[in-house]
C-alpha cells in the first residue's frame, strides 16, 4: 500500500501561497510558484526562502564522538572548532558514495550535528548505526525544520528578522547558535545556489512564524520552490545525490577529492580509494553547453565524434541565466578538459555541446560578495 507523503511544519504556507505541490522523495514539497525560471532569476537578482525541512539531522554525542564520527566520514573532522561547519563525504567500503553530508561541530569531541539529505536520512542512520564504535547516534530530524534564504539581499532580510544572530560577519560554514522568540535556532552561511546565505534550523513549532516574518521583512523576499533550487544548484555544477554522486561513484571521478583527507589514520572507504588513486580515473564528472537549444536529461548517452561511447547526463536544463542548455555528466577523461567537443544522443541523434569550465555563471557568492 502506497503511503501518503510525510509533511513539513511548512506545508500548509505553501499551499495558501499556491505552490504546486509534489511527491518528493517521501514529502510533500512546493516545486514551484510563479514558475521556475522567475524564481530562479529572482533568487540570482534579490532573495528567495526555500524551505528545506525535508532534510535529515542526526546527532553524535558522547566521548567517543569524534572519533567515530571521523571514521565514517572522508573529511578531518578533528579540524573543527564550536561554530564550523564542514562538508563531508560518507562512503561506503568500495569508496562510492552513500551520501555528501554537512558537519556541524557543537562541543569539540563530544558534540556534532551531521545534516543529511533527504531521501537518504534513513539509510545513512542505518549505515551510521551499523558501523558505530559505541557512542550515542540518534535520528533527531523530527526536532528541526529548515529555512534557506539565499540571495545577494539575504544578510540583510536575516539581520533584520534575526538581529540577535549577527549573520554579515559570519564566514562561509560558519555558524552561530542562538533563540528566536523562544524558539531554538542555528543560522548557519550554507546553501545550495551559489548566492549568498543562510540556512537557519529553527524548532518545528516556530517554523510557520519565522518563514512569515521573513516574508514580510521587504517585498523583494519570495518563496522558491524545489524546480528553482534544481537550476540553481546546476548552475553551480554542485553535486546532487542520486545524480551526480551514488553509491556507486567514488569522489575522485566526482571531482570531491578536496573533501578526501587520504592522509587521515582511517576511514570507511580510504584502502578503496587508494586502490582508485593507484590505478588512475577513467571518466571524470563535467560542466557542458549544449550548442543547440535542446535541453540533456539525465541519463542520455555522451559520445564522441565517431558515436563511441564517452559517457552519461547525469543532469541537465535550460539554464535561466545564461538562456542556453547546460548538463552535467560523466566523461573520459580524454574528453574531460574545458574546450572538448562532445556530442550528446537525444532521441536517437547526436547534438553537438562543448566541455566548459564551471560554475556556468557568476554568483553573489563567487564574486565574494
Amino acid at each position: 500500500m502506497r503511503q501518503e507523503p510525510r509533511k513539513t511544519p511548512l506545508c500548509e504556507v505553501h499551499e495558501q501561497l499556491g505552490a504546486r505541490m509534489v511527491d518528493f522523495a517521501g514529502w510533500w514539497m512546493p516545486v514551484q510558484y510563479q514558475g521556475i525560471r522567475e524564481e530562479h532569476l529572482h533568487v540570482r537578482q534579490q532573495v528567495g526562502l526555500f524551505d528545506v525541512s525535508h532534510m535529515g539531522e542526526i546527532e553524535f554525542k558522547g566521548s567517543k564522538a569524534l572519533q567515530n564520527l571521523n571514521r565514517l566520514v572522508s573529511n578531518d573532522v578533528t579540524k573543527l572548532i564550536p561554530g564550523r561547519a564542514q562538508y563531508n563525504l560518507l562512503l561506503n567500503f568500495d569508496g562510492g558514495i552513500v551520501d555528501d553530508v554537512i558537519v556541524y561541530c557543537l562541543k569539540p569531541d563530544e558534540h556534532y550535528l551531521v545534516c543529511v539529505n533527504a531521501a537518504n536520512t534513513e539509510k545513512d542512520f542505518e549505515w551510521m548505526t551499523q558501523h558505530n564504535h559505541g557512542d550515542e547516534i540518534i535520528n533527531v530530524s523530527s526536532d528541526w525544520a529548515q529555512i534557506a534564504v539565499q540571495g545577494p539581499n539575504a544578510f540583510d532580510i536575516i539581520g533584520n528578522v534575526l538581529p540577535a544572530l549577527t549573520v554579515k560577519d559570519l564566514k562561509p560554514f560558519e555558524f552561530k547558535i542562538g533563540s528566536w522568540r523562544g524558539f531554538e535556532a542555528i543560522v548557519a552561511r550554507t546553501g545550495y545556489t551559489g548566492e549568498v546565505g543562510c540556512e537557519i534550523f529553527i524548532r518545528p513549532d516556530g517554523a510557520q512564524e519565522l518563514w512569515n516574518s521573513l516574508m514580510r521583512a521587504d517585498s523583494s523576499v519570495r518563496a522558491i520552490g524545489l524546480g528553482a533550487r534544481d537550476t540553481l544548484r546546476t548552475e553551480m555544477k554542485y553535486s546532487l545525490y542520486g545524480h551526480e554522486i551514488t553509491d556507486e561513484t567514488n569522489p575522485f571521478e566526482a571531482r570531491l577529492g578536496w573533501a578526501v583527507k587520504m592522509d587521515k589514520d582511517d576511514f570507511i572507504g580510504k584502502p578503496a580509494l587508494e586502490k582508485i588513486k593507484s590505478r588512475g580515473l577513467v571518466r571524470e564528472l563535467v560542466g557542458f553547453v549544449m550548442e543547440s537549444k535542446l535541453i540533456p536529461r539525465s541519463g542520455y548517452p555522451i559520445v564522441d565524434k565517431a558515436g563511441a561511447s564517452l559517457g552519461i547526463v547525469t543532469s541537465g536544463t535550460l539554464s535561466p541565466s545564461l538562456n542556453q542548455p547546460i548538463g552535467i555528466g560523466y566523461v573520459a577523461c580524454s574528453s574531460s578538459k574545458p574546450g572538448s567537443g562532445i556530442g550528446v544522443e537525444i532521441r536517437g541523434k547526436v547534438y553537438e555541446a562543448k566541455v566548459s569550465a564551471t560554475p556556468f555563471v557568476r554568483t553573489s557568492l563567487t564574486k565574494g560578495v
